[in-house]
């Protein structure tokens, strides 16, 4: 029991579960004093670094061969500067 609890799937899912809470608390209350533009910002970057945990620990994209791991990371830095970029100047894109 002491193996399964202590393991680093165990530990990446309870930081998963912690940024999970930390993104719903900034989002639905004034946790910083932050304006709603930032807030979303915030939430966006959060939401792709969890993309980035589950890639690599549950998908197992940390022992992949290095070209598969570069592009998935790859993809996750493009598609949140995408979006992110997308949100900030919209009338730009």
């Amino acid at each position: 029991m002491y193996s399964v609890l202590f393991t680093r799937v165990t530990a990446v899912w309870l930081f998963l579960l912690f940024l999970t809470a930390f993104s719903v608390a900034i989002a639905h209350g004034d946790l910083l004093g932050l304006t709603q533009r930032i807030v979303t910002i915030i939430v966006v970057i959060i939401a792709f670094l969890k993309v980035r945990f589950v890639g690599l620990e549950f998908m197992e994209l940390r022992a992949a061969p290095l070209a598969l791991r570069a592009v998935f990371e790859a993809w996750v830095a493009l598609v949140c500067l995408g979006i992110l970029l997308l949100y900030l100047f919209p009338g730009v894109f």
